[in-house]
C-alpha cells in the first residue's frame, strides 16, 4: 500500500531534528472524532443493498491489488467506496488562519496527503463528495516544500538516494555533491486499487482539535505540530477526499507523532460505532484516541480486558500491521486457517492485515470456502432458505432468508477469529451476518468474503488475508506500537466516545 520502508527508529530521530513541539503539547490520550461517511453521504440512490455491492466490489479491489502487485512501493492504500470508511478533520497552516481539511483514517497506509488547488480529480462524478462545495485550499501558505535532500523526500520516493531525486530536481553537480541543494522534492505518483495521485511533499503546520483526557481549559485546541509533512495532492483518480495514514511507516500520522510526544504515539486505539449501513444509527461519532492507556491491574475496570496478538515482522512491507489468523470457529466447529494466513515468510507473502480502510475480511479462496460450506451446512440444518437471488444482488454469499428476528438471533451460528497468542475474537451477529430486506423479504448474508487464490500467480505477494472495519464494530481495537501487538476488546462505542471527550 505504502511505499515507505526506511527503519522507524532512525527516521524518528532524523525527524526530531525538525519537528518541536509546540502548542498544546501534552502527555494526556487525544480523542478525535470519526466519522462514518453514512452519517454525511447525500446519495438518496445508494441503498442498502448497494452498499453491501460497492464495499465488496471495493474490498476485493483494495485486496487483491496489494497482493497482486510485484513491487508495491508506490502504493497508497485509499478509501474507495461511498459508506465503507471513517473520517476526521485537521487544521492546517497558520493558527490564525488555519484550512479545515477531511482525512480518511487509514491504518493501511503511511502517508498524510489531501487536495490542494488547483486540483483536478479524474472520475470523480457520483462520489458522494464530489463536486466540491468549495474548491480545495492552495498549499498553505505557512508551509514550505520540502527539499530533495531530505529524508522524507527520499522515503516518499521509495528510498532513492538524495542524490539521484536532487539531480531529477535539476540541481547542479556541485550542490549534489556538497549536499547543498535546497530544490523542491519532485512529485511523487502514487498508485492504489483503481485509481492514482500525484503529490508534492511540504511541511507546515498542522493541528489535531481533539479533546484531552482529561479535559482541559486548552482541549479546543489539543495538539498543534508546527513542521508536520503532509502532501498536496494536485491530481487524482476516484478519490477526492485525502488520507491521514496511520500505518507503520516514517511519514505516517503516528511515527511524526512519535518524534514529538512518544506518549501519544505508543499506542492508539479506534471504537467504531456499529451501523449496518444506516445513517441513523451514527448519532454519535467513534472515537478515536491516540496515547491510550492501558488500565492498571490496580484499578477496577468495568469493560472487558483487551486480548492481545503479537504484530508480525513483514520484511517487505514493514507498513502493514500484519497478526496471524489461526482457525476460526462457526458454532462449535473449528475451522483451521490456511498455512498462510498465520505467519509472513521472508518475502513479505502471508499474515493477516488489520485495516480500518478495507470494509469486509477477505480470506484466502481455500479457508474462505471451508468457512462458507460449514456456514451454509450450519445454516442449513437450522432450516433457513438460501437466497440465491440476493447473492448477485450484494456480491457477498451465502445469503438466507429469515422470517422473524428470533430465528435469526437464536439460529444463526457464531463466529470467533482466534488469532496467534491465543486471542480469540467472538464476533457480534451483526458484524458477520446483517439483517436487510429486498422485495419484501429479510434476508442476511456472510458479511465475510473471498479474497481469491494465491496458487499458481507468479506475481504473488503480499498479505494473505485482511480484516475488514465491518467486522471491527463494537470492539476497540488498539495498536500497542512499543509492545509490538494488536488488541481487541468488546466496548459500547458511543458510550466510549462520551465517557472520553467528556473526561
Amino acid at each position: 500500500m505504502s511505499i515507505l520502508s526506511a527503519p522507524l527508529l532512525l527516521l524518528c530521530t532524523l525527524l526530531s531534528l525538525q519537528f518541536p513541539i509546540l502548542d498544546g503539547f501534552q502527555s494526556n490520550p487525544l480523542v478525535l472524532p470519526l466519522t462514518h461517511f453514512l452519517s454525511h453521504s447525500q446519495n438518496p440512490n445508494f441503498t442498502v443493498l448497494h452498499h453491501l455491492k460497492s464495499c465488496a466490489l471495493h474490498s476485493a479491489a483494495r485486496h487483491r491489488h496489494r497482493r497482486h502487485l510485484p513491487d508495491r512501493r508506490k502504493q497508497v492504500s485509499l478509501p474507495l467506496s461511498p459508506g465503507s470508511d471513517y473520517t476526521f478533520t485537521a487544521s492546517v497552516g497558520a493558527p490564525s488562519d488555519p484550512t479545515v481539511v477531511t482525512l480518511y483514517m487509514d491504518t493501511g497506509s503511511d502517508v498524510v496527503w489531501f487536495p490542494c488547488s488547483p486540483f483536478e480529480c479524474i472520475l470523480c462524478e457520483g462520489k458522494p463528495s464530489y463536486p466540491f462545495a468549495t474548491p480545495p485550499p492552495p498549499p498553505p501558505p505557512a508551509s514550505r516544500p520540502v527539499t530533495c535532500g531530505g529524508a522524507a523526500c527520499s522515503a516518499a520516493h521509495s528510498g532513492l538516494p538524495a542524490s539521484d531525486l536532487c539531480a531529477v530536481a535539476a540541481c547542479s553537480l556541485d550542490d549534489i555533491e556538497t549536499s547543498s541543494c535546497s530544490a523542491p522534492c519532485p512529485p511523487f505518483y502514487y498508485a492504489y486499487g483503481d485509481g492514482s495521485l500525484i503529490a508534492r511533499l511540504r511541511r507546515g503546520p498542522l493541528s489535531l482539535p481533539g479533546s484531552a483526557v482529561p479535559a482541559a481549559a486548552s482541549s479546543a485546541a489539543a495538539l498543534h505540530l508546527k513542521n508536520f509533512t503532509f502532501a498536496c495532492a494536485h491530481s487524482a483518480l476516484a478519490e477526492p477526499i485525502g488520507v491521514a495514514g496511520f500505518g507503520r511507516g516514517p511519514l505516517s500520522l503516528p511515527a511524526q507523532l512519535a518524534a514529538l510526544s512518544p506518549s501519544l504515539a505508543a499506542r492508539f486505539s479506534y471504537c467504531l460505532v456499529s451501523h449496518s449501513f444506516k445513517s441513523d444509527r451514527l448519532l454519535r461519532p467513534s472515537p478515536l484516541i491516540l496515547g491510550r492507556t492501558e488500565p492498571k491491574p490496580s484499578e477496577p475496570d468495568q469493560n472487558p480486558p483487551f486480548v492481545y496478538t503479537p504484530l508480525l515482522h513483514n520484511p517487505k512491507h514493514p507498513y502493514f500491521y500484519s497478526v496471524g489468523l489461526e482457525s476460526l470457529s462457526v458454532g462449535p466447529s473449528r475451522i483451521p486457517a490456511s498455512s498462510i494466513l498465520r505467519s509472513v515468510d521472508r518475502k513479505g507473502n502471508g499474515g493477516m492485515v488489520v485495516d480500518s480502510g478495507t470494509t469486509f475480511t477477505m480470506l484466502p479462496s481455500d479457508t474462505y470456502t471451508n468457512l462458507a460450506n460449514e456456514f451454509d451446512r450450519q445454516m442449513s440444518r437450522a432450516g433457513f432458505e438460501r437466497a440465491a437471488e440476493a447473492e448477485d444482488e450484494t456480491g457477498l454469499r451465502p445469503c438466507y432468508y429469515y422470517e422473524d428476528r428470533k430465528q435469526w438471533r437464536r439460529r444463526v451460528p457464531g463466529l470467533a477469529l482466534h488469532f496467534s497468542g491465543n486471542a480469540s475474537v467472538a464476533l457480534p451477529r451483526r458484524n458477520y451476518f446483517m439483517g436487510l430486506e429486498s422485495g419484501g423479504r429479510r434476508l442476511g448474508c456472510l458479511m465475510v468474503t473471498s479474497g481469491g487464490d494465491a496458487s499458481g500467480e507468479e506475481d504473488y505477494g503480499g498479505p494473505a488475508g485482511t480484516l475488514g472495519n465491518f467486522q471491527q464494530q463494537g470492539f476497540e481495537v488498539v495498536y500497542d506500537l512499543q509492545a509490538k501487538r494488536v488488541g481487541f476488546a468488546r466496548r459500547r462505542c458511543a458510550a466510549l466516545w462520551e465517557e472520553m471527550s467528556r473526561a
